[in-house]
């Protein structure tokens, strides 16, 4: 996984369109797609709760196996998909950490053999759930700023060469995405 890749930015409505075309035919393609679409993100997700590189990259390929195996449950008249794959990305590291405190690895300290699936963890998951759906509410633009920036960990530069754009229009993108990703939350009742 590249997880500085920038990842096309598609509404909700055509990833649950690509979810359908999954349900029906098991198509690789619409797999790689999703994967490429949402994998910067979910890793950022999953690094954030983990802590751990690795296991972060583990869990969102366990996600995208929950996916592939579970597409016929998403109905898009409950959820839209995003919400949908961050419920799956949370229950599985809500089963990763039972599993880690069940049967720790050999190399942990004593301290971490203490660490359970805790309020603080699950605070933070539900942070980054609201988070996404505030962010799913901006335009396109400011959603691949965002995303380039603060889930894919690129530099401003890196980004104006990502994306074509000049630098000075990256800055004020990402200063007017961060406002409405903050009005966004405000809005929710999130204290950002």
């Amino acid at each position: 996984m590249n997880p500085r890749r920038p990842a096309p930015v598609y509404p909700s409505d055509v990833s649950a369109a690509l979810l359908k075309s999954l349900q029906e035919d098991h198509d690789e393609d619409t797999m790689r797609t999703l994967y490429r679409t949402y994998s910067g993100e979910l890793f950022g997700f999953a690094l954030n709760c983990l802590g751990d590189r690795g296991l972060a990259e583990e869990l969102v390929q366990d996600v995208f196996t929950r996916v592939w195996r579970h597409a016929d449950s998403y109905d898009d008249s409950r959820a839209s998909f995003r919400t949908w794959l961050y419920g799956i990305a949370r229950n599985a590291v809500v089963d990763f950490k039972r599993r880690r405190a069940v049967r720790p690895a050999l190399a942990v300290e004593p301290a971490e053999l203490a660490e359970g699936v805790g309020e603080d963890s699950i605070e933070r998951a539900l942070l980054g759930w609201q988070v996404a759906t505030a962010l799913s509410r901006l335009t396109p633009e400011h959603q691949q700023v965002i995303r380039l920036a603060h889930f894919q960990g690129l530099r401003l530069r890196e980004i104006a060469d990502e994306t074509g754009l000049p630098l000075g229009t990256v800055k004020s993108r990402i200063s007017y995405a961060l406002r409405a990703l903050r009005l966004a939350l405000e809005e929710m009742g999130v204290e950002p």
